[in-house]
C-alpha cells in the first residue's frame, strides 16, 4: 500500500510539473533548460533527444561561460561545456579527477570491453604505454603506408575507375566506400588479415555489419532519459538489447577466428604483435567523407589541394610528400573543426572540483567537452565560424609560390583528437592515410554529390552522414 501511495504521488507530481511547463512561457532566452523537482530537466531532454546537438549548441551559445547544466531524472548532473579553459582543466590540468567513469564504461564495456578507449587507472596507463611504443616505430609507419598504398592503387583507384566508366547513370554511396576501404587498411595493420570489403560484388563480412550495429545501440543507450531503460531492456534481454547483445556474439566470435588463424600461420610459439598488427580504431572515413563533401562546395579550395598534390610530381605520393601537404591538412582539419568523428565526449568527476569558468562540479557528475558545439562558437572561432576556410589554420594566408606554414592552434580549442594525456596517440598516422587519400583520389576523380541538400550529420561512436553520399564518379581531365 505504502508504494502505491507512493507511485501515485510521484505521478501527480510529474502531472502537476507538466501541465506547469505547458503553460508557462519564457520571458527571456534560457541560458538552461528549465529543472523541475525530481525530474530535473526531463521534459526538455526528451523533447530535444533526437537533435541532442542543435540543442546543445544553442544553449552553449546563449551561455555566457559557453556552460551549461543539465538534470535528469534518476541521472547524474550532465555538466556541458565549449569552453577551452574548461577543457584544458578537464584534459589535462586536473586530469585525474576526470576519468571516463563506470558510468561511461558501463555504456560501452558489452562492446569495447577493458580495451584502451573504455578504461582508466593502471588497466589504461599500461595499455597505453605499449601502444605508444608501438606508433612510435619506424617500422610500424612504414608498414603501415605500404598496406595504404596497396589498399589504394590496388582497389580502391579501381572501383573508382570502375564506377566513373558506367558513365552518367551509376551512383555510388562514396561513405560505404570509404568506410570498406578504411576498414581493409585497419584489419591488415591490426590483425594481418584481409577482409577484401572493396570488392562491391560481395556482401561486406558479417564481422563488419555486425560492428556497426553493436556501435550504433551502444551509442544510442546515451541518449535515453533514464539509463534504467537501456539496463532493463539487457537485463529481460529485450529489443535493441538483444540485438546488441547478438550482435556482439558475432564480432566475438569473427575475431577469435581471425586470431586464432594468425596464431597458427605464425606458429603456436608466435608473437602476434612482432608482425606489427595492432588492433586500433578508425576515424579516418567519416573525416575524409565529410571533406569530399565541403570541396564540392567550395571549388577553390579543391583547386588549392590538387594544386599542392600535382606539385609534388607524376610519381605518386611518397611518405615524405605527405608531411609537406599543409594545405591538405588544414582541409582536413577545418573538415573535422565542422564534422568532428566524435561530436562529443563525457568523464566523469571523482572529486568535487570548481572549472576555471566558475562553473561547480560535483563528485559523480558527468563532464561533457563537446567539439561539434565548439566548432560552431563565435567566441572560439569568429564571427565567420559557419565558413570552410582551411587559411584560418595558417599564420599567414597562402598564396601560390609560397610555401605555407601551419600555425599552432591548441588542442584544447579543437580537442577532435582529445588532448593532454589521453591525445590521440596515432594522430600523426591519420592525417598521413587521409591525405595519401585525399591526395590519390582528387588527382584522378571528380567526386560530384547528387543530392544538392546540405547532409544530416548523426553523432553516434564515430559520426557518419545519414544516408550516405550519394555521388558520381568522374575522371579528372588532366
Amino acid at each position: 500500500m505504502e508504494i502505491l501511495t507512493a507511485f501515485l504521488s510521484i505521478l501527480l507530481t510529474l502531472g502537476f510539473i507538466l501541465i506547469f511547463s505547458c503553460s508557462t512561457k519564457a520571458l527571456k532566452p534560457q541560458t538552461k533548460p528549465p529543472s523541475y523537482p525530481l525530474i530535473g530537466s526531463i521534459l526538455s531532454f526528451n523533447k530535444n533527444r533526437h537533435h541532442l546537438l542543435q540543442w546543445y549548441t544553442d544553449l552553449l551559445r546563449l551561455s555566457p561561460s559557453q556552460t551549461v547544466t543539465i538534470d535528469l531524472l534518476l541521472n547524474r548532473r550532465t555538466i556541458i561545456t565549449a569552453n577551452p579553459e574548461n577543457v584544458e582543466h578537464i584534459l589535462k590540468t586536473n586530469f585525474c579527477n576526470f576519468p571516463k567513469g563506470k558510468p561511461f564504461t558501463d555504456l560501452l564495456g558489452d562492446l569495447l570491453g577493458g580495451g584502451i578507449f573504455n578504461s582508466d587507472g593502471e588497466l589504461w596507463s599500461s595499455q597505453r604505454k605499449l601502444a605508444s611504443h608501438e606508433f612510435t616505430m619506424r617500422s610500424l609507419r612504414e608498414f603501415t603506408f605500404e598496406i595504404l598504398r596497396e589498399e589504394v592503387e590496388t582497389r580502391l583507384v579501381p572501383v573508382l575507375f570502375s564506377a566513373a566508366d558506367y558513365g552518367r547513370g551509376r551512383t555510388v554511396d562514396f561513405q560505404e566506400i570509404l568506410k570498406r576501404f578504411a576498414f581493409d587498411v585497419v584489419c591488415k595493420v591490426s590483425l594481418g588479415w584481409d577482409p577484401d570489403c572493396l570488392d562491391l560484388t560481395r556482401p561486406v563480412p558479417d564481422l563488419v555489419e555486425a560492428f556497426d550495429v553493436a556501435a550504433a545501440i551502444s551509442a544510442r543507450r546515451a541518449t535515453e532519459p533514464v539509463n534504467a531503460v537501456w539496463k532493463l531492456k539487457r537485463f529481460f534481454n529485450v529489443g535493441s538489447e538483444r540485438r546488441l547483445k547478438e550482435a556482439i556474439r558475432t564480432v566475438h566470435v569473427s575475431v577469435s577466428k581471425i586470431i586464432r588463424a594468425k596464431k597458427k600461420c605464425l606458429d603456436i610459439d608466435g608473437d602476434v604483435s612482432d608482425k606489427q598488427d595492432f588492433l586500433s580504431r578508425d576515424t579516418t572515413s567519416a573525416a575524409m567523407t565529410w571533406l569530399f563533401w565541403l570541396l564540392s562546395e567550395n571549388d577553390d579550395v579543391e583547386k588549392k589541394i590538387l594544386k599542392e598534390v600535382r606539385d609534388k610530381g607524376s610519381l605518386g605520393l611518397g611518405f615524405e610528400d605527405l608531411r609537406e601537404m599543409s594545405y591538405t591538412k588544414a582541409s582536413l582539419c577545418e573538415a573535422m573543426r565542422l564534422y568532428p568523428p566524435v561530436a562529443w565526449d563525457s568523464k566523469h568527476a571523482a572529486n568535487d572540483d570548481v572549472l576555471p569558468d566558475g562553473t561547480h562540479v560535483k563528485k559523480g557528475d558527468k563532464v561533457t567537452y563537446f567539439p561539434y558545439g565548439m566548432g560552431r562558437m563565435e567566441k572560439v572561432w569568429g564571427q565567420d565560424w559557419d565558413k570552410f576556410k582551411p587559411n584560418r589554420w595558417f599564420d599567414e594566408e597562402p598564396n601560390y609560390g609560397i610555401k605555407p606554414v601551419l600555425k599552432s592552434v591548441s588542442s584544447f580549442k579543437f580537442p577532435v583528437f582529445q588532448a593532454g594525456p589521453r591525445v590521440c596517440i596515432g594522430k600523426e598516422m591519420a592525417f598521413m592515410q587521409m591525405k595519401y587519400v585525399v591526395g590519390s583520389v582528387l588527382s584522378r576523380f571528380e567526386i560530384i554529390p547528387v543530392c544538392k541538400n546540405p547532409p544530416v550529420f548523426v553523432p553516434l561512436l564515430t559520426a557518419h552522414m545519414a544516408g550516405g553520399l550519394k555521388v558520381k564518379i568522374k575522371k579528372r581531365k588532366h
